[in-house]
């Protein structure tokens, strides 16, 4: 179990604690709903859980085969609805892999095995595209 302890610094900001190292964060309510946009909003910090989830997941089964990932990149891409309630309808995934690897269909496979991945709705579109041997 962890707990994370956010607090309320007025103006749409908040911090964000995380208990077992203390490390913070700052979110900002984004420009197109009231907020400033000078920092993650708590959507954005979906986008970040979902991309720094799969890298992870990735890390964890190529530590296991001594695939080297470093260089790898991840981009997700959020969309949000037009209507209410308000709401992520859309994380679009691009992951470019290392130009020294070949596809790999065990990593893919990896990545759509994050918990985060698995813990949104099921109604939202979740396209995760791969990039092998591709420059971004």
């Amino acid at each position: 179990m962890v707990k994370v302890t956010v607090e309320y610094r007025g103006e749409l900001h908040c911090t964000a604690t995380h208990g077992p190292s203390n490390a913070t964060l700052e979110t900002d309510a984004p420009v197109d709903n009231h907020g400033k946009g000078e920092s993650f909003s708590p959507t954005d910090l979906v986008a970040t859980a979902l991309g720094a989830c799969m890298a992870t997941v990735m890390g964890i089964y190529a530590q296991r085969k001594d695939i080297d990932l470093r260089g790898m990149r991840v981009e997700v891409t959020k969309e949000m609805s037009k209507d209410t309630p308000r709401r992520i309808v859309r994380l679009a995934t691009e992951i470019w892999m290392p130009s020294h690897l070949s596809r790999d269909a065990a990593l893919e496979h990896a990545a759509l095995t994050c918990p985060v991945h698995h813990s949104l709705h099921s109604e939202m579109d979740k396209l995760v595209r791969f990039h092998w041997n591709e420059r971004a």
